[in-house]
C-alpha cells in the first residue's frame, strides 16, 4: 500500500486513537468501540480504512475478529520520515 493511503488513514483523530489502543496488543472490534462514543458501524468503517491502508491486520477467532497494529508498515513509515528529516 502506498503512503497516500496511509496518510489518508492517519488524517483522522479517531483512527489515530485506534492505533494507540492497538499498540499494546490485539483487541476485538467491540473492545475498541467501547473506548468511543459512536456506533459499531462507524468503528467498523474506521477499522476498514486502517485495514485498507495496511496499518492494522485482522485475525478471526471463533465469532470474533481481533485487530492488531501492523508494525512493519509503521516501521516503514518511520524509516521514510527519518530519511526525509535527514537522520543518519
Amino acid at each position: 500500500m502506498g503512503f497516500a493511503e496511509t496518510f489518508k488513514a492517519l488524517s483522522d483523530p479517531v483512527r489515530r486513537e485506534i492505533l494507540v489502543l492497538l499498540k499494546d496488543g490485539s483487541m476485538a472490534a467491540g473492545e475498541i468501540g467501547s473506548h468511543f462514543d459512536m456506533t459499531g458501524a462507524t468503528i467498523s468503517y474506521h477499522l476498514g480504512v486502517l485495514k485498507r491502508a495496511d496499518l492494522v491486520c485482522e485475525t478471526k477467532v471463533k465469532n470474533y475478529i481481533y485487530y492488531e497494529l501492523n508494525t512493519s508498515v509503521v516501521e516503514e513509515l518511520m524509516l521514510w520520515l527519518s530519511d526525509l528529516k535527514g537522520d543518519k
